[in-house]
């Protein structure tokens, strides 16, 4: 099994050192390709144009995964890829990283991964685009093809735990609002597992337990024994426009097809778990 994964973010990488096979992945620049060469990770230059040494190692790839975000001009891989049966002809499996965004508003109440995308941000609209335009070419190529809706993730490095610590962590009450959200290594043996069985179909990336995001800061300042922030009511908060956009959907999401599908049971299947693992990791 060979993966090429274009977008060595956070998840990806996590993603690459789980895989039991050889993986390449990309990144934009040559400061990015040494800084995750130093951490022995295959890394080639991709930004929207397949350079010699990419189209070597997409003639070898068996699976493709892909962790780039698309923007209002779409997806930035697959215009690139031209015919994937011809730049890749040994490819069995594709799996795209998306997000539960593109489920929109259901406030509050229970979603599952036969609900069908409703998406109330631009950002979310983009997303399936991209989904539709990956899940008609693999059909085309006759290619295995996962859909992953990613909740908020969180992991060492990228946790409640920083945000703390640096005093940029805000306790936005909105009543009613809850998360899903999903630890790292989790994305990494969700993909893994689909990979290996070739999985196809909507994978919903989230743990077991919804909570409002004032109820995880107060439960890390408990663990870490860090101070609170002061209450702010969302709408007289100070947020960005991007940052406001993730409290325009509101949703429990269900995850069934993880264990049934996967046989994946989560590591980390609330945020409690999560966060002790991530200080333990931290304080050791």
């Amino acid at each position: 099994m060979k993966m090429f994964i274009f977008g060595l973010g956070y998840s990806a990488q996590h993603i690459a050192r789980a895989f039991p096979g050889d993986v390449v992945g990309t990144t934009r620049s040559a400061e990015k390709q040494e800084k995750l060469a130093k951490k022995g990770f295959a890394v080639e230059l991709f930004d929207g144009e397949i350079n010699p040494d990419v189209a070597a190692h997409l003639c070898e790839a068996t699976h493709l995964v892909i962790s780039a975000s698309p923007s209002e001009a779409g997806d930035p891989v697959l215009p690139a890829l031209g015919d994937l049966k011809s730049t890749c002809p040994r490819l069995q499996w594709v799996g795209y990283l998306s997000t539960v965004g593109v489920y929109g508003d259901f406030d509050g109440a229970w979603i599952s991964e036969d609900t069908p995308p409703t998406p109330v941000s631009k950002r979310g609209k983009w997303r399936v685009d991209a989904e539709t335009a990956w899940a008609a070419a693999c059909k085309k190529a006759r290619v295995d093809f996962a859909i992953f809706r990613l909740a908020g993730i969180y992991g060492p490095g990228r946790s409640t735990f920083e945000k703390l610590r640096n005093g940029k962590s805000r306790r936005i009450i909105k009543p009613g609002q809850v998360f899903n959200r999903i630890h790292v290594v989790d994305i990494a043996q969700i993909v893994c597992a689909a990979a290996q069985k070739r999985a196809t179909g909507v994978f919903n990336g989230a743990d077991h337990e919804p909570a409002p995001p004032q109820t995880v800061i107060e439960y890390a300042a408990q663990l870490a024994n860090l101070p609170l922030p002061p209450e702010e009511p969302f709408e007289a908060a100070d947020m960005t426009p991007m940052a406001r956009s993730f409290y325009g959907d509101n949703k429990r999401c269900g995850n069934a097809r993880l264990k049934k599908d996967l046989g994946v049971t989560l590591k980390f299947p609330t945020y409690r778990e999560g966060l002790e693992s991530i200080l333990t990791q931290m304080s050791g």
